[in-house]
């Protein structure tokens, strides 16, 4: 190899090693950005591994967790008795993912969860428990709101009308609070009947929310309990203690987060002030959403 050869291949090997070495650099500066400055405020969201979260209530069904909330998944039924995930501030700011709008069989559903054909032509709609709302702020999280066991069958006026509204206000409380738990599912006792080619879905006389701000500052919790028709009445006639969700329930809410105390307290009482709905949304829900 001549001298001419060697000094070529030198200058090769040392534009190889500037190159990496600006790799090198570029990676550990953006590292280090996001460790500085990036998710300070963040929760995480995962539930990959959420037997160990102690927010999620009890189940007497099969519990799942998915990337961005956890359900129990009653077969007997082929819904969820309950969906579980965090709301924060942070969610509700970021720019909305497109909505995915295609319902699909849930994967870890051992038994199988219901399928799209069980709600064609039954008279109800595909209710989410868990909105896609809610889980607009990722894409992951958007697509997992479509499983078929975060459905419940729901009247199109009751879905578009009071339940609608319920999810929107939701998100202006966890906006107004910073960060909230929250717990939604069917009252499966005194169903109104069954519906399903493949699978009986149990359609329920009524549906609950439970919501618990816990931000570092005054906790706050609240329930609601909404009978599964159409609504002309303010959602602040549906609110009631969490205790009283509980007992139409049977599943026991918040008790491994709050010690008995605070649970006995927070779980008893409503702070009326706190949990105020908005008047336009309410006339906008009695005048459109409910013929929608």
């Amino acid at each position: 190899m001549t001298k001419k050869d060697t000094r070529f291949y030198s200058r090769i090997i040392s534009y190889l090693i500037m190159i990496v070495m600006l790799a090198v650099i570029s990676y550990y500066t953006k590292l280090k950005q996001t460790e500085s400055t990036g998710d300070k405020t963040a929760v995480d969201h995962s539930h990959k591994d959420c037997a160990t979260l102690n927010y999620l209530p009890d189940y007497t069904g099969e519990f799942l967790c998915h990337e961005n909330y956890a359900l129990s998944y009653r077969e007997d039924h082929e819904q969820a008795e309950w969906v579980a995930y965090i709301l924060t501030k942070e969610d509700i700011r970021k720019t909305n993912v497109s909505r995915y709008n295609e319902f699909m069989t849930d994967p870890k559903v051992s038994t199988r969860s219901a399928v799209h054909s069980d709600y064609t032509n039954s008279g109800y709609t595909r209710g989410h428990l868990a909105p896609a709302g809610d889980m607009a702020f990722d894409e992951v999280a958007m697509k997992e709101s479509f499983y078929m066991s975060n459905m419940s069958p729901q009247l199109r006026q009751f879905n578009n009308g009071v339940w609608r509204e319920l999810e929107e206000t939701v998100r202006d409380w966890a906006f107004k609070s910073g960060e909230m738990y929250v717990v939604s599912g069917p009252i499966l006792t005194h169903p109104i009947r069954t519906i399903g080619r493949h699978n009986k879905v149990t359609v329920p006389s009524a549906f609950y929310k439970v919501l618990l701000v816990n931000n570092g500052k005054k906790r706050r919790g609240v329930g609601f309990i909404i009978p599964h028709a159409i609504s002309e009445d303010r959602l602040e006639k549906y609110m009631v203690s969490i205790d009283q969700v509980e007992e139409a329930t049977t599943i026991n809410f918040f008790h491994k987060l709050l010690n008995e105390s605070d649970e006995s307290k927070l779980e008893s009482q409503v702070d009326t002030s706190f949990w105020k709905s908005d008047d336009k949304r309410f006339q906008l829900r009695v005048t459109k959403w409910n013929y929608e």
